[in-house]
């Protein structure tokens, strides 16, 4: 491990984090692939659209006291702030040792973190809330989604640019998905969906921390057909293979195909025959992986991109966060949606690229430490991410209906799909798949199974990822406020139980899953905070007032030191890729190259 004195330089310099504020920016307009998506996001500001506070897009979780009262340093920070894979060349490791905060976010501006619900959620019956989240706020009885059918006829308090029609992305979603996990609406057709399950990312996005979420992936559709343009299920399902191997970096088995119908050597062993593997072999230049079908046919033409790490452009996502519900004495994921967010590629940046931008950033962050990032956008079309992704939202109105967040709501989604080392290409959930080896290759929604049986993910080193992380953080939680989670899974004195932990190898749930009781506690408390519609002062459900965050950071130049001396390591790290060709792609630090000789 490098010293500590040479770490924060390195992460000044090659570094950019959404906790130190600065603001993100896209290659001028005559760069070559540089995307359009924020062209039409200008700010459209209304009444009630203006900014609470300057910093939406730094975390709660960020505010978190990694010194415990005992003298022991707690360490949530790495599982986002890490070495990162090209071609995301953030690398923020060295920000798990301070504070980094522009002067105006020295204040804790996520004030729901201390607000005392006990006794609000006591009064609530369990009866009333466990009907309230067996309600689908997303489907009419009929099985077609609400919001498509409100949208057609946009009510004027959505309609920030005032054109009498919604220009943002129309949920479309059937939530009905077959044995490979296809969504098909009631008629049996395809809308293009695919659900794939992921390991849970760790801390607040276990379900055993209040929600319960689920990620769907749609290419545009000349992924869904063939050569001749006909929609062709086995080609899409191979397109997606071929993208999971880009982005996990691995090779992806698969059911037996013909190559010569497909004219591409998907297997790797250099003819065409019977192949039953995606084998991962991008090595540029070479450039040896290909997309089938027609989006074959478009990236021989040099219009639609493959590169290891990142998403085609037309790339979609669709993400639920839901309430807990308690079935036969089992929390399971709820009818209910919290949120619904949504993520489109609309530009395609290449590694050159990529590494000017954060280069520029963390040039930035070093000159003007105070800066804060700019909030573009509205509540109708969503907010540009700086990279190529355009990130829309909807959440709970006071009555549980959904509605568009609005710009300060959209704000708070750039802290995580921007500027930190652990996503591949701003996405969390797809480099998280789960294997061929589990269920249906691990494309199934979490409905169609549950998180029982599933064994714990390995990092790089051998460990149990979430093993490690509830050995270096010391809870379940960045708050340290699961009190579930530290009796299971630790002694009174704060010791790992090696007996709990040993079984999360064959079975997750124990872990990642609450009790019925603290299930229906959490969904009560997030359930005042919709009758509020407090969002801009936090979502978290906590239940009591949290002791373990800071409420104000010293007001001084200097940061504030986390305690922690040598950054840990991220699960991918000392397992990082290195392909011929890819800038960055072996450290130490990245040089500078040409946008034009990178894929």
């Amino acid at each position: 491990m490098p010293p500590r004195d040479l770490l924060l330089p390195l992460s000044l310099l090659l570094a950019v984090c959404a906790c130190r504020g600065t603001e993100s920016k896209t290659p001028d307009a005559g760069t070559p692939g540089a995307p359009s998506a924020d062209a039409g996001l200008a700010r459209v500001a209304s009444p009630d659209d203006v900014l609470t506070h300057v910093t939406p897009y730094i975390p709660p979780q960020c505010y978190t006291k990694t010194q415990g009262e005992k003298g022991r340093t707690h360490n949530p920070c790495f599982v986002c702030h890490q070495g990162s894979r090209p071609p995301n060349y953030i690398d923020d490791a060295a920000v798990q040792l301070d504070f980094a905060f522009p002067r105006a976010a020295k204040r804790n501006p996520w004030t729901n973190l201390f607000v005392d619900r006990r006794q609000a959620v006591a009064a609530m019956p369990d009866e009333e809330i466990l009907a309230y989240v067996r309600q689908s706020n997303y489907l009419d009885p009929d099985s077609s989604p609400i919001l498509a059918r409100t949208l057609q006829q946009v009510p004027k308090e959505w309609d920030a640019d005032h054109n009498g029609r919604w220009d943002g992305w129309v949920p479309d979603l059937a939530f009905s998905f077959d044995a490979r996990g296809f969504d098909r609406r009631p008629d049996g057709s395809l809308t293009g969906w695919r659900a794939f399950a992921y390991y849970p990312f760790p801390g607040t996005f276990w379900p055993t921390n209040g929600s319960f979420g689920d990620v769907m992936i749609r290419l545009p559709e000349s992924f869904r057909q063939d050569e001749s343009g006909q929609p062709d299920t086995e080609v899409y399902g191979l397109n997606l293979a071929i993208l999971e191997s880009l982005v996990a970096r691995r090779d992806v088995p698969i059911a037996p195909v013909q190559e010569t119908r497909l004219g591409v050597d998907l297997d790797g062993d250099g003819k065409l025959g019977t192949a039953k593997q995606v084998k991962f072999t991008w090595a540029p230049p070479q450039r040896t992986m290909s997309w089938v079908g027609r989006a074959r046919t478009l990236q021989q033409k040099d219009e639609l991109h493959l590169a290891a790490g990142l998403f085609p452009e037309g790339t979609e996502f669709a993400h639920t966060v839901r309430y807990l519900d308690v079935v036969d004495g089992k929390p399971r994921m709820a009818a209910r949606l919290k949120e619904l967010r949504y993520m489109v590629k609309k530009g395609w940046l290449r590694y050159g690229e990529l590494m000017q931008a954060s280069g520029r950033e963390a040039l930035e962050a070093v000159q003007s430490p105070d800066k804060t990032r700019s909030i573009g956008g509205s509540t109708e079309q969503g907010i540009g991410n700086g990279s190529g992704w355009r990130l829309q939202g909807f959440i709970e109105d006071a009555s549980g209906q959904l509605r568009p967040q609005t710009r300060e709501e959209h704000a708070f989604c750039i802290g995580c799909h921007s500027g930190i080392g652990a996503t591949d290409d701003s996405v969390f959930s797809f480099g998280r798949k789960l294997p061929a080896s589990e269920f249906q290759a691990g494309w199934f929604h979490w409905s169609q199974r549950g998180l029982e049986g599933v064994r714990e993910p390995v990092r790089a080193d051998g460990q149990g990822e979430y093993t490690y992380y509830l050995e270096h953080n010391g809870a379940g939680d960045e708050l340290r406020a699961n009190t579930e989670v530290l009796e299971r899974f630790f002694t009174p004195e704060g010791a790992l139980r090696p007996e709990a932990t040993q079984a999360l190898r064959a079975n997750i749930s124990p872990l990642l899953l609450p009790s019925p009781a603290r299930a229906l506690q959490l969904d009560k408390a997030y359930r005042l905070i919709v009758r509020e519609q407090s969002f801009t002062r936090g979502r978290d459900a906590t239940v009591e007032p949290a002791s373990n965050v800071h409420r104000e950071l010293p007001a001084e130049d200097k940061a504030l030191e986390t305690g922690v001396e040598d950054p840990l390591p991220g699960p991918h790290e000392g397992k990082v890729a290195r392909y011929p060709g890819l800038p960055g792609a072996a450290r130490p630090a990245p040089k500078p190259v040409s946008a034009k000789s990178s894929p």
